[in-house]
């Protein structure tokens, strides 16, 4: 039995798809001792986690105090973090061993605590992958388009900091890169090649087990009042949600019609806030997202990858309505691979709305599309695959 130290920082688009992968990790005899805020410690008990934590609201204040502007900025953040996280993790793991390590992609901290902990490292990446070539590419352009008065001071923030940290860990922090995407020997990443944009640039250093959905337990919700009638699915995910005129717009685009529909509105969203809510429709603050998508014939998405992933794992289209980060980058390879649709929420009307939904619910061209994917992602592996090359990887140090 080898001891494994995960450590993420990220939201539930970072945490879920690795739920899975500790599950299959502990119950092949591994022991995983998983760093993360508080907020998920129930869920990775459950999952068979031994949970250690650190402070949430200084690591966001630390994060948020490198400015949000520009991509450089939130690395200069993730920098910033190091302060917080890694002596709150040596201080927790003094006098342990562990065998290996996974990190976050985006936990800025991770490829430094492998250095640090002089540990067999592998990256856990639950967005998109993104080579070097092209992160280096989007800083060029950032110094091309962003005046030099603002560039430069961002620039020498970042040598500042990452020369502060690197000596006072002895670690070497090179290029934003290595802080933004962390690489290590092996990245695990939660989607297809197929999938991924220009899946064919990534060496064999990346594996791509596709989207790592496992069972989960729920609260229950009144699904018969939907089954056998292929609902329409409405949710923006756990973060960007407060949306009441969204939501009033979704009523006005398909209340007192022939669908059924299901709209989860998060829980800062007081449904009062909504009026009266059309006898078509099921409103809740959460639903079991995966419970509902098996027996949805749509699905409106702000486009985060886990929501993504799991409505095409179903072979539900979708219609994606990008809020925020990587949401676009995701929606419109959704578009391109004729998925689904993508919307913007600046702009959009119930008539938009409606006609958009007619068009993807009726055209064979989006259920076709969206069957090629379900196949293709229900045959990749998902957690049980990320562990097969886990183990793989771990074979070449003797663990």
């Amino acid at each position: 039995m080898a001891r494994v130290l995960f450590i993420n920082a990220g939201s539930e688009g970072h945490i879920n798809p690795t739920i899975g992968v500790v599950q299959e990790l502990v119950s092949r005899g591994e022991e995983v001792v998983y760093f993360a805020i508080e907020a998920y410690r129930e869920r990775l008990e459950k999952a068979g986690a031994s949970v250690r934590t650190f402070d949430e609201t200084k690591f966001i204040k630390a994060f948020l105090s490198g400015g949000r502007n520009y991509a450089l900025e939130r690395i200069n953040g993730l920098l910033h973090t190091a302060d917080i996280v890694i002596p709150s993790v040596l201080d927790q793991i003094q006098d342990e061993h562990f065998d290996y390590m996974i990190h976050d992609s985006m936990f800025g901290c991770g490829r430094i605590l492998a250095q640090i902990l002089k540990l067999p490292a592998i990256n856990s990446c639950t967005s998109f992958a993104q080579t070097q070539e092209a992160f280096d590419s989007m800083l060029e352009r950032f110094k091309a388009e962003v005046p030099a008065e603002i560039v430069t001071p961002i620039y020498d923030q970042f040598q500042s900091l990452a020369g502060r940290i690197s000596d006072r860990y002895a670690v070497e922090i090179q290029t934003p890169y290595e802080v933004f995407c962390n690489p290590a020997p092996l990245t695990i990443v939660y989607t297809t090649r197929e999938f991924q944009p220009d899946g064919q640039a990534f060496d064999q250093s990346y594996t791509f087990v596709g989207p790592s959905i496992a069972p989960r337990v729920h609260e229950s919700i009144d699904l018969p009042a939907i089954q056998g009638k292929k609902c329409i699915y409405i949710s923006l995910g756990t973060v960007f949600n407060q949306a009441v005129e969204f939501y009033k717009l979704c009523m006005e685009a398909f209340g007192n019609t022939e669908h059924s529909i299901v709209m989860s509105v998060g829980n800062r969203t007081p449904i009062t806030d909504l009026g009266e809510i059309p006898p078509n429709f099921i409103v809740r603050n959460y639903v079991p997202q995966t419970d509902v998508l098996q027996n949805a014939a749509l699905f409106i998405t702000h486009g985060g990858m886990n929501s993504t992933h799991e409505g095409l794992y179903y072979g539900v289209p979708l219609i994606v309505i990008p809020q925020s980060a990587d949401q676009p980058i995701i929606a419109g390879r959704v578009a391109g691979i004729g998925a689904g649709i993508r919307l913007h929420m600046q702009s959009l009307t119930a008539n938009q709305l409606r006609e958009a939904a007619e068009r993807v619910l009726n055209d064979a061209f989006f259920k076709e599309a969206v069957f090629m994917m379900k196949e293709t992602f229900q045959k990749s592996g998902g957690y049980r695959q990320a562990v097969d090359e886990i183990f793989q990887f771990t074979s070449q140090y003797r663990i």
